[in-house]
């Protein structure tokens, strides 16, 4: 069975001659294949200022992410345990304010290293939001 043929309007009969250079070529190429698009799909989207989806595949060191669950895991319970001194009459001692030290050191080290591995993703998600004209 033969495939329907397209209404006049939507057929594109029009032809552009268009050079790159190899890099430039690269380029349209790879933006094209993330957005899984056709090249000539993807300039036609280009040109005419028409959304391009990209999508993304996020990849996670497992283990990088499980001590970081642990640590956090951790420095709550240290945290419920403060709060729970506190709460039920606890006297403030350098002890404590050490160890309240202590746990708000260790959560600003996580935290820029939770900042720093989504900043890495970020700056790659800017550029490829950029070369693909998405805003």
């Amino acid at each position: 069975m033969a495939r329907p043929k397209k209404d006049k309007n939507l057929r594109h009969t029009r032809h552009i001659m268009l050079r790159l250079t190899n890099t430039e070529y690269e380029i349209i190429a790879e933006n094209a294949k993330a957005a899984s698009l056709p090249l000539a799909e993807y300039v036609r989207k280009q040109i005419t200022n028409k959304k391009v989806i990209v999508k993304y595949e996020i990849v996670a060191d497992l283990s990088e992410l499980k001590k970081l669950i642990a640590e956090f895991g951790k420095i709550g319970s240290n945290l419920n345990q403060i709060a729970r001194y506190f709460n039920t009459g606890g006297l403030h001692s350098q002890e404590m304010r050490n160890e309240i030290k202590k746990s708000i050191a260790e959560i600003y080290k996580l935290k820029y290293e939770v900042i720093k591995l989504a900043g890495d993703f970020t700056t790659v998600n800017a550029n490829n939001r950029n070369n693909t004209g998405e805003n």
